[in-house]
């Protein structure tokens, strides 16, 4: 008889049999085992939590008292009859990949990640399994990120154009992970930083575990722009264009994501510029993640799934597409992209 795959994917998310738990479930479960806090992978209703302790700050402050314990990457726990570990995905602050290791089979379900080493994020180290769960949110070859030190070149140059020319300069991000890593990447010398409420709230949370972020001032309803001059705001996208910024007067927006890789998506947010910057592997980083895995069999989620998986078997792997509730391959970048 065919032995209980360690990993199967039901409705309510990845389960684990042999320690009887999720993984980043989508629907209420009495166990979960969380990636990173961003809102499609750590849901509102479980019994308890287990995360990184980097990561626990910030779902503590998106879901209010949860019932959570916190592990150092690398930490190996046993629940039940199975071996955990959480290694650094590269994604946000605190993101992990989850190894789990029952009946003498390794499989590491990848949460979202990055191969680019950021300087804000912990690093991305890839883990040797037989069975590696990875997404796709970017599994097509047009996706192939430019150097971070490049974007940030660009991105400071728009600010001080910006700034010379009378305009406060609006850059949209999402505001767990992409705001801090911009936040790193900006140049103090052109002018003062301002943020979004919702923004400076996850500021706060990462400076108060010891994160070190540049000095920024929250754009509150009392604050006067004309004592701000030259600044650059970083706000959610969705407020950009809103009420709240047009009370700063002349100004252009930008939109920071991957998916300003595609023509389209730029011209559908009709902001003034898109910097092509993601806290998602690119298609190299997605195929270098996998080779180094050493797996043989690939489980492919969210994203281009089918080019992605396609592509895979046709390249000495074998990879099948698996149902999940963590996004899908809309182009949208209100998402964490």
């Amino acid at each position: 008889m065919a032995r209980e795959p360690v990993l199967t994917f039901t409705d309510k998310g990845i389960y684990c049999a042999a320690g009887n738990f999720y993984i980043d479930p989508w629907r209420p479960v009495d166990r979960a085992l969380i990636t990173h806090g961003h809102a499609d992978h750590a849901r509102p209703g479980h019994g308890s939590y287990l995360a990184t302790h980097a990561a626990l700050p910030v779902m503590r402050h998106r879901l209010g008292s949860i019932s959570a314990q916190g592990t150092a990457f690398g930490e190996q726990i046993i629940i039940n009859d199975a071996r955990v570990s959480f290694h650094p995905a590269g994604h946000v602050p605190g993101s992990a990949q989850i190894r789990v290791e029952a009946g003498g089979e390794v499989w590491v379900a990848s949460g979202d990640y990055k191969t680019e080493a950021d300087g804000l994020s912990e690093a991305f180290e890839p883990v040797r399994c037989q069975h590696f769960i990875t997404e796709s949110t970017f599994g097509l070859p047009v996706f192939n990120w430019q150097p971070q030190k490049n974007v940030a070149q660009q991105i400071n140059d728009w600010w001080a154009g910006c700034a010379r020319a009378g305009k406060t300069a609006f850059l949209g991000a999402y505001a767990l992970g992409k705001a801090q890593r911009l936040l790193t990447l900006l140049d103090a010398g052109i002018g003062p930083i301002l943020t979004h409420g919702a923004v400076e709230a996850t500021n706060r949370v990462l400076r108060e575990q010891g994160i070190v972020l540049p000095e920024t001032v929250q754009a509150t309803a009392d604050i006067r722009p004309k004592d701000h001059p030259g600044a650059i705001v970083l706000a959610p996208p969705s407020a950009l264009g809103s009420a709240w910024a047009r009370r700063f007067g002349p100004q252009e927006s930008a939109f920071a994501s991957g998916w300003m890789q595609l023509r389209g998506v730029r011209r559908r947010r009709a902001g003034d510029r898109g910097f092509v910057i993601s806290d998602h592997a690119d298609w190299t980083g997605l195929l270098g993640a996998i080779r180094e895995t050493g797996a043989e069999n690939i489980y492919v989620t969210h994203g281009y799934t089918e080019i992605f998986s396609r592509y895979l078997n046709e390249n000495g792997w074998n990879a099948q597409i698996v149902p999940t509730e963590f996004g899908d391959d809309a182009a949208d970048p209100e998402d964490e992209a």
